[in-house]
């Protein structure tokens, strides 16, 4: 199918808009989109280590299927298994806490402007995930000799016959990485039907768009998966083009690990304080390897100070960051920049790129301690 094609089927008409409407949905979500569901956590709740899963945001590209927690999923290996959820308990249970952020979280803020979801910052969220690994599962099943990768799909279906069904695949190595799990719990609780329920894979540092939801079938395979969302979408030039660039497809990557990022949460943008102690707080993650460090400036940039971070370290999981001061009648600009362990910086300018991924500019809030 040409590209063409597929915006005229109506499958990204969402995608496709660049003026975003932003209002609050359920609970305190951020609708960007009503259908299929795209909903945002707001910035506030980037204050703690693990996001409640109320506001925890939504992505979907058609829509939840109903909810059937005796649906089973189906592993084409060596051999061919279905299992349900109870069938899945026989294996080891994982728990593990990890950062899911969509590749295009911060997309509204790329300039030029983009198409696509004009995600500011809540297309992201850290949870713990319990489930079993799919390296276990895929060993159960047999592993061929020609094996790859390993394809993923989920039960949810294009609204139209034209529009391809949302396939992805990853690597086989990825595949078999422990932190790679087949997950049926969200913050210890059964997950929820906009979350995936009642299965979904988790695939930890990598970006949202490989943690299939409403898992239905995964496949062993020699070769990477065709179609649109594997072989057009999902990708970013393979090394930095100059903002504005038409970048031909055959130099044009899959998305995998999310880049170093933080984002401030308190105080809120416009924020009106009273003099005395002030906090800075926010969180800090890389998919590449565990922070190092977090700064904060109030200068714009001129002087850094280290913040205080709290939360267990680790790849593809993020930290809360503190920094306070004190604060005097005046106007003020706080900006904050992380980096890891293998010396991967948070630049103050993200890389633009045609789609709008990873978006990880240095973050700026301005607010006011009045008299």
């Amino acid at each position: 199918m040409r590209r063409r094609d597929f915006l005229t089927g109506g499958a990204l008409v969402a995608a496709s808009a660049f003026a975003p409407r932003i209002v609050r949905g359920e609970g305190s979500l951020i609708s960007h989109l009503a259908r299929p569901q795209d909903l945002g956590t707001p910035l506030e709740y980037f204050d703690r280590l693990v996001t409640p899963t109320d506001v925890f945001f939504v992505r979907s590209h058609f829509g939840p299927p109903a909810l059937d927690r005796t649906r089973k999923v189906r592993i084409e290996g060596a051999r061919t298994l279905e299992l349900s959820l109870h069938d899945l308990r026989a294996f080891p249970e994982v728990t593990l806490t990890a950062v899911l952020q969509c590749a295009g979280n911060g997309r509204a803020l790329h300039r030029p402007r983009v198409p696509g979801v004009q995600w500011v910052h809540g297309a992201m969220g850290q949870a713990t995930w319990t489930g079993v690994r799919l390296a276990d599962v895929l060993a159960r099943a047999g592993i061929p000799a020609s094996a790859a990768y390993v394809q993923l799909e989920g039960y949810d279906r294009p609204p139209l016959p034209t529009v391809p069904a949302f396939v992805r695949s990853v690597p086989l190595a990825r595949a078999l990485d422990p932190t790679t799990l087949l997950a049926y719990r969200m913050n210890g609780e059964p997950l929820t039907l906009a979350h995936g329920a009642p299965l979904r894979v988790v695939v930890a540092r990598w970006a949202g768009d490989h943690w299939m939801k409403w898992l239905r079938r995964v496949r062993v395979q020699p070769a990477e998966a065709e179609g649109f969302y594997m072989q057009t979408a999902y990708k970013m030039p393979a090394h930095p083009v100059a903002p504005g660039t038409a970048v031909p497809p055959a130099d044009m990557r899959s998305l995998a690990a999310f880049p170093v990022k933080s984002l401030i949460a308190r105080p809120a943008d416009s924020a009106i304080l009273p003099p005395g102690p002030v906090e800075i707080v926010g969180v800090a993650f890389s998919g590449i390897a565990r922070i190092e460090r977090v700064e904060v400036s109030l200068d714009d940039g001129a002087t850094w100070a280290a913040a205080a971070l709290e939360g267990a370290p680790g790849a593809g999981r993020w930290q809360v960051f503190r920094a306070r001061f004190v604060g005097r009648p005046g106007t003020y600009r706080a900006m904050a920049r992380a980096a890891d362990v293998e010396g991967n910086a948070q630049p103050r300018e993200a890389a633009w790129n045609p789609s709008g991924y990873f978006w990880n500019g240095w973050h700026t809030v301005g607010f006011r301690v009045a008299a």
